[in-house]
C-alpha cells in the first residue's frame, strides 16, 4: 500500500477543530480521494486501474479526500454495496479543476445575488460541491467541515480513467483498523496522514471558504 500512514492520536492535535478544511493526503503531483463500491465495481477498478465494467458513467459519482469522513459514510466498509474501499491517487491538477468548476449543492447567498442565479449555475455545472460535518473514528459529528465533490458528464468521463494515477484496494487495511475502533483502542488506530489543503488560487480558497 502506497499511502503514508500515521497513528490517529499523533495527528489529532495538529488538526483544526472547526471551520471548512480539505483534510487530505497530497503533494504537488497528486491527492488521495476515497470511494467505496460493491465488489464487482471496486474490484474491477483496482484490477484494471480505471473505472469501467458495471461502473456507471451516466450518474453522478462523489469523491471524498478525507479518510475518516469516508469511514463514516461506508461504516468502515461494512455497509452493503460499499465493501470495497478504494484509495484513488488522483492528479492534483484534475482535483483543482473540479473545484474551479464546482457549484454548491445548496444555495449560498454570500456567493449568489439570487436563488434563481444559483439554480441556473447548478443546471449548467457538472461538478457539485458539498460541505458536511466531519466525524471522528466512532462516527460522532465534529465542528470541522469535510468536503465531498460530485462529478458527472465530461468530468466523470475524465475522472474514470485519464485523471487517475493509481487505484488501491485498501479494504483489508480498513478492516484491520476497524478492529481498533470496535475495541475502543484509538491509541493503536493508524490512518492516512492528512493535513489541510489550501490553494495558490486565492479566489478559489475564498469560494471554498478555506482559512
Amino acid at each position: 500500500m502506497k499511502l503514508e500512514l500515521k497513528k490517529y492520536t499523533e495527528q489529532l492535535d495538529k488538526w483544526p477543530e472547526s471551520g471548512y478544511h480539505i483534510m487530505a493526503q497530497y503533494n504537488e503531483e497528486k491527492i488521495i480521494v476515497y470511494q467505496s463500491y460493491r465488489p464487482d465495481i471496486g474490484s474491477f477498478a483496482a484490477e484494471n486501474q480505471y473505472f469501467g465494467g458495471n461502473f456507471s458513467l451516466d450518474r453522478m459519482t462523489w469523491i471524498k479526500p478525507n479518510f475518516l469522513w469516508m469511514m463514516f459514510r461506508n461504516g468502515w466498509g461494512t455497509k452493503e454495496g460499499q465493501e470495497v474501499v478504494l484509495a484513488i491517487h488522483l492528479k492534483r491538477t484534475a482535483f483543482e479543476n473540479y473545484l474551479e468548476n464546482a457549484v454548491y449543492s445548496s444555495f449560498k447567498p454570500e456567493f449568489y445575488e439570487s436563488y434563481e442565479t444559483w439554480q441556473k449555475d447548478v443546471q449548467r455545472s457538472n461538478v457539485r460541491l458539498q460541505w458536511d460535518p466531519d466525524h471522528d473514528p466512532y462516527g460522532a459529528k465534529l465542528e470541522r467541515r469535510a468536503i465531498q465533490i460530485g462529478l458527472r458528464k465530461e468530468y466523470i468521463q475524465s475522472y474514470s480513467k485519464d485523471d487517475i494515477l493509481e487505484i488501491e484496494d485498501i479494504s483489508d487495511f480498513v478492516k484491520e483498523q476497524y478492529e481498533f475502533v470496535k475495541s475502543k483502542n484509538l491509541n493503536e488506530l493508524v490512518i492516512p496522514n492528512e493535513k489541510p489543503l489550501v490553494f495558490e488560487n486565492e479566489e478559489l480558497n475564498k469560494y471554498l471558504m478555506l482559512k
